[in-house]
């Protein structure tokens, strides 16, 4: 029997990636998005960060099981805001979608998994280093590996829960030498290995409550000014 999987932002570069390669593992795959899913993948329109719409979805679905959700959807501002500037719907519209968004599918998700389920959120980087414009999306992001943290001993010990931070994730492959070489694994990160990590993460029974950093080694990596 096909195990099921919901991953929310499908339509984005890491969430395609991830629906069509479910998908191709044999998953039963549905995306929660705003947007269109990939071709072929099965969708629900849904705003994450509005409580009666997840709700909704979920009905509208008619799963009676779920064994991975993975929080993927993401907002963001403009990173070129300065502080006092942004508007303060735009914070509220970043943390509505990314942290709140991720607590309200989670909340569902949980009454439908059994034991041996998995939660897995996507977090980032800059959860943990910001270039300075990017408060509300770095503290979304910040806010989801504490609410990681603690759905996993809430929710222990039949769904574990851990999150993934990616560093710098891109399908283009008309990058510049130094773009590649500032990493220290020597290239810059692609979708694919997000779906790595969701591997880990789903196939391993004694991790939970974990962030696994997926930047190749660029946060470990110290630099100073010329």
């Amino acid at each position: 029997m096909k195990k099921n999987v919901i991953v929310t932002g499908g339509s984005g570069l890491i969430g395609a990636h991830l629906c069509k390669s479910l998908q191709g593992k044999g998953w039963n795959v549905v995306c929660f998005d705003t947007k269109d899913a990939p071709k072929g993948i099965a969708s629900q329109h849904c705003d994450i960060g509005d409580r009666q719409a997840v709700s909704d979805a979920f009905q509208s679905l008619g799963w009676n099981k779920l064994d991975l959700l993975i929080n993927n959807a993401a907002a963001m501002n403009d990173f070129e805001t300065g502080f006092a500037d942004l508007d303060p719907k735009d914070w509220d519209y970043v943390i509505g979608t990314n942290l709140t968004g991720t607590y309200n599918m989670s909340r569902e998700a949980a009454q439908k998994m059994k034991s041996g389920s998995a939660i897995i959120n996507i977090t980032s980087t800059r959860a943990k280093m910001s270039e300075g414009g990017d408060f509300p999306y770095a503290a979304s992001k910040g806010g989801i590996i504490s609410l990681t943290q603690a759905m996993a001993i809430a929710l222990g010990p039949d769904i574990r829960v851990n999150a993934i931070a990616p560093g710098w994730i891109t399908d283009d492959h008309n990058l510049r030498n130094v773009d590649h070489e500032q990493h220290p694994v020597g290239r810059v990160g692609r979708p694919s290995d997000i779906m790595d990590a969701v591997e880990y993460l789903w196939h391993t029974g004694f991790v939970t409550g974990e962030t696994v950093t997926v930047d190749g080694g660029m946060t470990r990596k110290m630099i100073y000014a010329d």
